[in-house]
């Protein structure tokens, strides 16, 4: 239902109300109904004009509470139009509001002949309108904790796809960029190398479309998971390809799914960043699995050097921390070694 329907049968309610207790009190005659209608017929705009409309029920109440009728609850409606002036988060015309309404019925009350309203009366009808503009601000202030906790859940995961996409694309399109180097400059071989060239695009093409399946809508699935350590065999196939000689220590255990895919991608990184810079020529890769963590360790042989964070080594540091871990990156000069440890729990 479109707000402003939802918005129009609240006004309906509120002058059904207002018009039947008037009616079981003392009876209401044309004038009184005519400014009933009119007072709570505003509050179907309070959405869109709250300040105006909470102005216009005040004014509908001066009108009629002196002149029309003294009986009725006609004073709802302004208490409702208070309490959306407040929750939109207009807290001073709120206040404003408030004040001179209450001035308006202490001046009623000085002038008249005869009291409508005594003290105790005055003092409970000033603190409804308090608590009435608290309730709204309570309201405001929790539509805001909402929509800033959505805004950042939506920049985390928009952060999240984008690490995957670097991740994926880096990996693979370097491999394909190694490959087509090497089969530029040697005179054999180029077989092997279009092979494989054919085998990381066919893999970055696959790993992308699982990644985009992240974007689709909710009730669609992607048409492959998201990869592990169990796929660190054709990862390692793939680096090898290149010409690097790759060693691994340790088998592919049953992990958690995000603590797999994270030391999955921090591997992927790793060899991705030996195949770019490093001028390797062998890499050791050593997975270890603890009571209460695992680690995973990438060293290579390269030429070392200064270490940079760069995007890649960032993506490597917040993966590892997204899941309560941490990640190392040390280089001796003659190499570097990539370490990161993943909490797991207690296993038997």
């Amino acid at each position: 239902m479109k707000q402003w329907v939802r918005d129009a049968l609240f006004a309906a309610l509120v002058l059904a109300g207002v018009l039947v207790a008037t009616a079981v009190q003392g009876g209401v005659e044309l004038p009184g109904v005519v400014t009933i209608a009119l007072t709570c017929g505003i509050l179907a705009f309070r959405r869109r004009f709250p300040v105006t409309v909470a102005i216009g029920t005040v004014i509908g109440c001066g009108l009629y509470y002196p002149f029309v009728g003294s009986g009725g609850p006609l004073l709802a409606a302004f208490v409702f139009a208070l309490y959306t002036v407040a929750a939109a988060g207009r807290l001073v015309a709120a206040s404003v509001i408030a004040v001179v309404a209450m001035g308006g019925i202490a001046a009623g009350e000085i002038l008249s002949p005869r009291r409508h309203l005594d003290d105790i009366a005055l003092f409970m009808l000033v603190g409804w309108l308090v608590a009435v503009i608290a309730l709204g601000a309570a309201r405001h202030s929790r539509r805001a904790f909402v929509a800033e906790a959505e805004k950042r859940a939506t920049g985390e995961e928009r952060l999240r796809i984008a690490r995957e996409l670097h991740d994926v694309l880096a990996h693979n399109i370097s491999l394909i960029n190694v490959q087509a180097s090497a089969a530029l400059h040697r005179k054999k071989g180029e077989t092997e190398a279009l092979e494989a060239i054919k085998h990381a695009s066919k893999d970055a093409l696959k790993e992308l479309r699982a990644t985009l399946g992240l974007l689709r809508q909710v009730d669609e699935q992607a048409s492959t998971k998201p990869p592990g350590l169990q796929q660190l065999s054709e990862l390692v196939e793939r680096t090898r390809a290149t010409g690097i000689k790759v060693n691994v220590d340790g088998e592919p255990r049953p992990l958690p799914p995000e603590v797999d895919l994270a030391a999955y991608r921090i591997i992927q990184e790793a060899l991705t960043n030996v195949t770019r810079h490093a001028s390797a020529h062998e890499v050791h890769v050593r997975i270890h699995y603890g009571d209460k963590d695992m680690r995973v360790q990438v060293d290579d042989d390269g030429r070392g050097g200064d270490v940079t964070a760069g995007n890649g080594i960032r993506g490597m540091t917040e993966r590892a921390e997204a899941v309560g871990g941490d990640l190392s990156v040390h280089s001796d000069g003659n190499g570097v070694r990539v370490a990161a440890r993943f909490p797991i729990g207690a296993t038997e």
